[in-house]
């Protein structure tokens, strides 16, 4: 009977041992991807600073020559200077490590009508094209970082559940496991020296 309670805890030992072995190397793997997550954020931060600098510069060129504009030419011949249809955003997504985020984005705005006025207003429109067109990459370049970062969050979230939770779980059931085998191999070892008239 101890026999057959000692195969089922070298059993159940093997398979602690297995899921012990599992959450190891799942905190590696979980840890090298914080490590390939970190060098991706440092590389979308500096991208997503430029686009956010290169959108800023842009958008003051664009207030001061509307600024202007609206001063030479009046606000209606801004509204009549403004395209028909709206502009259109493009984002190309890409990816790494199972995350899907904005690689690239681009903007098409429609060409303006012919509208007289002064040379401000055709300083004014270009103007707004490129700080649209600058907006467009920065927001698609805040959305990649912010989206790898929260991956980054839940990938540490994660680790930490393994590492200070699941982990040591398992190393107290293998303790545990180990101790009652040591138990019924000493107490099966009284057992046949007492049967053998050696006690």
């Amino acid at each position: 009977m101890s026999g057959f309670r000692s195969g089922g805890s070298r059993a159940e030992r093997s398979e602690v041992q297995r899921r012990l072995a599992t959450a190891r190397r799942g905190a590696e793997l979980l840890d090298r991807k914080q490590r390939i997550l970190q060098a991706a954020i440092d590389g979308l931060q500096e991208r997503a600073d430029a686009g956010a600098r290169a959108w800023e510069t842009s958008a003051r060129t664009a207030a001061v020559w509307l600024q202007r504009s609206t001063g030479l030419d009046g606000a209606d011949r801004l509204l009549e200077a403004s395209p028909p249809d709206p502009a259109v955003a493009v984002v190309q997504w890409g990816g790494a490590m199972g995350i899907s985020y904005p690689e690239s984005a681009s903007c098409t705005v429609p060409a303006s009508p012919p509208a007289g006025g002064s040379s401000a207003l055709a300083f004014a429109a270009s103007a707004h094209r490129a700080a649209l067109e600058a907006a467009v990459a920065a927001a698609a370049g805040q959305r990649a970082l912010l989206l790898v970062s929260e991956e980054l969050a839940a990938t540490r979230t994660r680790q930490r559940a393994v590492e200070n939770r699941w982990i040591p779980r398992l190393e107290e059931q293998l303790a545990a496991i180990e101790r009652r085998i040591a138990e019924q191999e000493l107490e099966e070892s009284l057992r046949l020296r007492w049967a053998a008239g050696l006690m």
